[in-house]
């Protein structure tokens, strides 16, 4: 008897959750095969906190996801959503630790993934040896925000110009190439650069032990890629990052379970999600290349319906992720390698 009730609360529970849309899906099939280990949630308003597996959750709502590691050494926090949002953001880190924030990896340069880092990396700490707080007045002040130097060099500007971004919200701990490492919370976690994919400045942030993968923008489930081609992102390097994905992804068998993938936008997915992901912008890709050799412009790809088969799935109504918007960095992105060639 113990058992039937338990199974209809579990049940019940996430037949309420996929109402409410929790997994930012309305595929049956989905919100099925994903119920466990998900089971520790919390909605609260238009924000959604989620368990993933291991260490890390996810915060949903926020402008782009954000992933946050806890454990009993600190807090790791992966983007920081828009600024308008920093107080709601603050509020639930604090809900899931009181342990002292450290460590903000910012995954590109846009201001839905970084808009926070000014307001959250406040009410974080650097942990510093005691000769660098001794020599550096607020070494101690604030948490460390990672991120490619790209990213540093979009978030400011030369000497006499505007910087993108205010001084306190810039990465404080860049890398040039490769990735960056860190053991934080008995856990590996690697920032490895993906360069020329959405942007140059792309990072994936890798939790090893946790097995957990938080791309950014690289790859969401309800947009087609923002390739932003005026801040060096490609066609070509996005669907490199993507192929890198799915190298570092294992899934479990029949794909229930293994390595999980959070996007930048949208709802939690596995290896097979960004299989068809990258399968799709290479189909894409290949078109508008055909389109080109043709010699059509950029009107002409846009009203071919190169990707009228897959706009139902992921073409946005507005923004960077529509159609029409996808379709042209493709094509800009295509025309300016044949340039630099």
């Amino acid at each position: 008897m113990k058992a039937s009730r338990d199974r209809f609360l579990r049940v019940a529970t996430m037949s309420i959750a996929a109402a409410i849309g929790i997994f930012g899906t309305t595929d049956p099939a989905f919100a099925q095969k994903n119920q466990l280990p998900w089971d520790d949630y919390r909605v609260e308003g238009d924000l959604t906190t989620l368990h993933v597996q291991g260490n890390v959750y996810l915060i949903h709502g926020l402008g782009g996801n954000i992933a946050v590691q806890i454990g009993d050494t600190g807090v790791l926090v992966v983007n920081t959503g828009m600024n308008q949002n920093s107080d709601k953001l603050i509020a639930a880190i604090r809900k899931l630790s009181d342990k002292p924030l450290q460590y903000i990896v910012d995954t590109c340069a846009h201001p839905d993934q970084t808009g926070g880092n000014q307001a959250v990396r406040k009410i974080g700490v650097t942990i510093t040896g005691a000769n660098v707080t001794g020599d550096i007045a607020d070494a101690g002040q604030g948490a460390q925000i990672i991120a490619h130097e790209n990213v540093l060099n979009r978030m400011s500007a030369p000497t006499g110009q505007k910087a993108a971004a205010p001084f306190e919200a810039w990465p404080t701990d860049t890398y040039v190439s490769g990735q960056k490492e860190v053991f934080f919370n008995e856990e590996p976690v690697e920032v490895r650069w993906q360069p020329a994919a959405h942007t140059d400045g792309d990072s994936l942030v890798i939790f090893r032990r946790s097995d957990v993968v938080a791309t950014g923008d690289i790859f969401n489930t309800d947009s087609y890629p923002f390739i932003d081609v005026e801040r060096g992102g490609s066609v070509q390097g996005e669907i490199d990052a993507l192929n890198n994905i799915v190298d570092i992804a294992i899934p479990k068998h029949e794909e229930e379970g293994g390595t999980y993938i959070i996007p930048g936008h949208g709802r939690i997915c596995d290896e097979f999600d960004v299989v068809e992901y990258r399968d799709m912008v290479t189909i894409v890709r290949d078109r508008v290349r055909n389109a080109i050799k043709k010699g059509m412009t950029l009107e002409q790809t846009q009203a071919a319906g190169f990707t009228k088969d897959y706009d139902a799935r992921w073409g946005a109504k507005e923004g960077p992720g529509t159609a029409d918007n996808f379709v042209a960095s493709v094509y800009r992105s295509l025309k300016t390698a044949s340039v630099s060639r």
